[in-house]
């Protein structure tokens, strides 16, 4: 269970920041400050996991913050929540996880959440396991390393996984899925079809829909899902550069 620090100087916005963090499964505590100065006080306090922080603030800006913590031997994971893009270079040269537009919504901080987990397991060597999927088929059983799945599509009360070496039936529907791999970068981005992050190649409109391109395959993009998408890629792309 992480330890997160939630630092806002306008008490509204930190109230909600709290209240959204509380409700993470992944989080166990939220403490929070109202400034950098008072961050810092919490940081000596004891241990932080995770601190999400506003980047403009009076006098020690989040920017300013990340800076000093990036001399700890230990430093928590930075994740960033501001109404301002222009800070997004910045914010990633001083090591943030993730960058988190206002108004947030409660499944983009979660996303935040599970890539501040994620950098710290890898500051730690620890990774995340990868679930393996049990396929029978004529009475062939085959193994399919979530990993390896590039995207899912409903078939019925079955999801069909689309791998590199071809596709694999399970008797699981796509809903269950979606839930159970939401925090190992798959996305629900349509009634029918559940992709991998990482897997995406291109984002595509067309008539005013939206569709992505997986391995070779355009997939149609439901008008509810497409700007959490978007988020979500435009995430991916800066911890790509």
């Amino acid at each position: 269970m992480l330890t997160v620090l939630a630092v806002d100087d306008e008490p509204p916005a930190l109230d909600e920041l709290a209240f959204l963090l509380g409700q993470d499964e992944r989080v166990g505590q939220v403490r929070t400050a109202g400034d950098g100065a008072s961050a810092l006080r919490e940081l000596d306090a004891g241990d932080v996991d995770v601190i999400v922080l506003d980047i403009k603030m009076p006098g020690l800006t989040g920017l300013d913050l990340a800076r000093v913590l990036a001399r700890f031997r230990s430093p928590p994971a930075i994740v960033f929540v501001t109404a301002y893009d222009e800070h997004a270079v910045e914010a990633f040269d001083v090591g943030a996880a993730d960058y988190v537009m206002k108004p947030y919504r409660p499944e983009r901080l979660a996303e935040a959440v599970r890539r501040a987990q994620q950098s710290l397991q890898a500051s730690t060597g620890v990774a995340d396991e990868d679930e393996t999927i049990v396929v029978e088929l004529a009475g062939v059983t085959r193994y399919v390393r979530r990993s390896d799945v590039r995207y899912v599509s409903a078939h019925g009360d079955y999801a069909r996984l689309h791998t590199a070496e071809g596709e694999h039936l399970v008797r699981m529907p796509l809903s269950t899925l979606a839930d159970r791999w939401a925090g190992a970068g798959f996305v629900r981005i349509h009634r029918s079809h559940l992709v991998a992050l990482d897997q995406v190649r291109e984002l595509r409109g067309d008539s005013g829909r939206l569709y992505v391109v997986v391995a070779g395959t355009t997939l149609p993009v439901a008008r509810r899902h497409a700007r959490e998408l978007r988020d979500l890629l435009a995430g991916l792309g800066r911890e790509r550069r």
